[in-house]
Order: structure tokens, then C-alpha cells, then sequence
């Protein structure tokens, strides 16, 4: 490995500073940002655990907190605020962490998941070899 470690970068909008914005994850992997751009939900696979931190100003994070308990490959957010996180099917958390559905893909392991469509109702999840598309009650943000 080239670095002494993995971890979360920001890239400045002029793409001229690359920032180390984590220093403490085993191996971060899915990454969301809520759609105001206050938080940021990383999901450590490494660690089996997803933290979510608060995006200071200066585009650094603060106020790590644990999210849950499962760590993710890809992940996802819907308009009221629920993260979709990967691996056995699709896991749905509310914005506080609490677990309130999953979606049981038989189809092995899941590893990204996001909304799209014309109207970004429709829920892609990738298995393996397999590609899924749910129509959604909840949209996706931009």
C-alpha cells in the first residue's frame, strides 16, 4: 500500500488540495453526504460500523458518532432522510440509526444500491451478477 493507511479525503473544489478528513477507520468504503451537506455517513466495512460526522465549514468533519452497527459497500439516502446501506440485501435506517427495514435480495452478496429513474423512485441494487430495480414509495436526492 502507497499510504499508511485507509481513509476519507476531501478534494477542494478546484481539485488542488486532496485533505486526509479520517484518520481512525479500519477500511472505509460507503460514503454518503445528507442532501443540506451537513453530514457525512461512512461506512467502515472493516469495522462493521457506519459513523456519521458533521461537515464543519472548512470541509472538515467533526462529531463522530456511531450510526449503526453494519458496516457497507455502497449506500444510498431517500428525501426523508433514510441511509440504505449494502451486503446481505439492502438494510434501511432512519435518520437516527434505528434499523426500519431490509430487503432480502437472494442473490448473494450486495454491493451498491441507488435511486434513479426518471422521477428517482426506482431503488437499483447490484448482486453479484445480478442487477434489481424497485419502483419506491420515498425518492432519491441529488
Amino acid at each position: 500500500m502507497e499510504q499508511d493507511g485507509k481513509h476519507v479525503y476531501y478534494l477542494s473544489p478546484d481539485r488542488k488540495e486532496l485533505t486526509r478528513v479520517t484518520h481512525d477507520l479500519v477500511t472505509p468504503n460507503g460514503i454518503i453526504g445528507a442532501p443540506d451537506g451537513k453530514l457525512l455517513y461512512v461506512a467502515d466495512l472493516g469495522d462493521k460500523k457506519t459513523y456519521r460526522y458533521k461537515i464543519n465549514e472548512d470541509a472538515a468533519l467533526s462529531n463522530k458518532k456511531l450510526f449503526c452497527s453494519m458496516g457497507s459497500d455502497g449506500m444510498t439516502i431517500d428525501n426523508e432522510g433514510n441511509v440504505y446501506l449494502t451486503g446481505k440485501g439492502v438494510t434501511v435506517f432512519n435518520s437516527a440509526g434505528e434499523k426500519i427495514e431490509h430487503i432480502d435480495i437472494d442473490a448473494g452478496w450486495t454491493a451498491n444500491v441507488c435511486f434513479g429513474g426518471a422521477d428517482r423512485h426506482t431503488l437499483f441494487i447490484t448482486a453479484q451478477k445480478s442487477l434489481f430495480a424497485l419502483k419506491m414509495r420515498v425518492k432519491g436526492v441529488q
